[in-house]
């Protein structure tokens, strides 16, 4: 059999440059919404209503009757910011979660990690249990949005969970 003369080094490195390229354009999408993220509470229709509500929420359970009357009380203001901000999955309808892509995803995740530290009594591994039942994601969707808060030490590890 004849030896081979080809080296697959140029075009590996080729194919490396490609993928960065492909994955820039995600991350300058990334970069352009942690700078732009919620801008559009602090504007009306929304801000006179998360003036008077963000105190609210913050000492609210996630979850709780109470919180979901605080969402309720919000309205229009929290339709608007659902609406401008693609973060949110009620942006998307009946769709949900299902219309969302892949940046979404990250910011939505950030914004929830977030979102806990805000409240008194926040709990990421807790909140991706009912944001799951919440807006219906599959098992195989919160387990990879729960591996990524654990890549990030976001939650402690089920594994160390079980170990105690």
């Amino acid at each position: 059999m004849p030896e081979s003369t080809y080296d697959s080094t140029a075009d590996t490195l080729k194919h490396s440059l490609r993928v960065g390229a492909l994955m820039g354009e995600a991350i300058k999408e990334l970069v352009d919404r942690s700078v732009r993220h919620d801008l559009s509470k602090t504007e009306p229709p929304e801000l006179e209503i998360f003036n008077e509500f963000t105190p609210r929420l913050k000492s609210s359970t996630y979850g709780s009757d109470e919180y979901k009357g605080f969402l309720e009380a919000m309205g229009p203001a929290l339709q608007h910011h659902y609406q401008a901000n693609r973060h949110h999955p009620e942006r998307f309808g009946e769709r949900g979660i299902n219309g969302m892509t892949l940046v979404d995803l990250i910011e939505m995740l950030a914004d929830w990690k977030a979102a806990t530290e805000r409240h008194d009594d926040g709990d990421l591994a807790k909140s991706l249990q009912l944001q799951k039942e919440r807006f219906g994601i599959s098992d195989q969707l919160a387990e990879i949005l729960r591996n990524t808060a654990e890549h990030f030490g976001w939650v402690q590890s089920e594994g160390a969970d079980r170990r105690g």
